[in-house]
């Protein structure tokens, strides 16, 4: 099988081809293409591809934009980090779609998809097109204030003020810049998703950190990264390996 993928990281499209080759030794992959320009002429052209991953955002714009610019007949997996509100446009219109970082098994579920659904049309031109329009036109309303409790009151907690949510014997806790700790009613999951990607990072099952609260990284074994916060954490924050590129490079951002 022939593979195109289109990702302006080389981090992540180096870990891509590395899955998809441990997954199936078979699998080629014949180009990289890191901006909508360049794909745009490769899908002009005559591609030489049976299967094509995408990420949605490059660095020249967002990749719906080729579809509009050039005849893309290969089916397509996007590859995201676009929070959940986005995800459900995916599925509402059949697209396929990676979350980043991608998870071998997911990478698998969705090569295995491809092999079922072989003889799947190219990606619906309007379907795309309507993305697009919403993607360029969204304006996301993030939580700026959360409702917690404290003894037999509730109190407005402003989201600016929140260090890191983490999970506590089963518990998930919002605790604030000054160190006060407030039991929260909603799953980590849930909170992520009204969050500001740009501001709060999802570091692992346990806890979402705010860029602001991040004192410093260090580098831990087998790739990982341990994070220091203030007000201190009591558990160790470890960023996982198949994180840690993509954490970098929004710390960076």
């Amino acid at each position: 099988m022939k593979v195109v993928i289109v990702e302006d990281e080389l981090a992540a499209s180096e870990n891509l081809a590395y899955l998809l080759r441990k997954l199936d030794p078979q699998v080629q992959v014949v180009r990289v293409l890191d901006s909508v320009r360049d794909a745009v002429l490769y899908f002009s052209g005559k591609p030489q591809a049976d299967l094509v991953f995408m990420d949605i955002h490059l660095a020249d714009g967002l990749s719906f934009e080729i579809f509009e610019k050039a005849p893309v007949t290969v089916p397509v997996i996007f590859t995201t980090a676009y929070d959940q509100y986005a995800l459900k446009a995916f599925k509402v219109n059949s697209i396929d779609y990676l979350l980043k970082p991608i998870d071998e098994e997911d990478l698998a579920s969705a090569l295995e998809q491809y092999r079922v659904q072989h003889q799947q049309k190219e990606v619906d031109g309007d379907q795309v097109g309507g993305l697009l329009e919403m993607l360029r036109k969204e304006v996301r309303p993030y939580k700026s204030t959360f409702l917690v409790a404290r003894g037999d009151e509730l109190i407005p907690l402003k989201t600016e003020r929140i260090a890191y949510f983490h999970i506590d014997t089963g518990v998930v806790k919002a605790v604030t810049s000054d160190g006060q700790s407030f039991p929260m009613d909603q799953k980590l999951e849930d909170l992520e998703a009204q969050l500001d990607p740009s501001m709060f990072y999802r570091a692992n099952r346990q806890f979402i950190v705010r860029r602001d609260a991040i004192h410093h990284i260090k580098y831990y074994f087998n790739g990982k990264l341990i994070l220091t916060v203030d007000p201190p954490a009591r558990e160790r924050i470890v960023v996982s390996k198949a994180k840690a590129g993509d954490f970098k490079e929004w710390m960076s951002s």
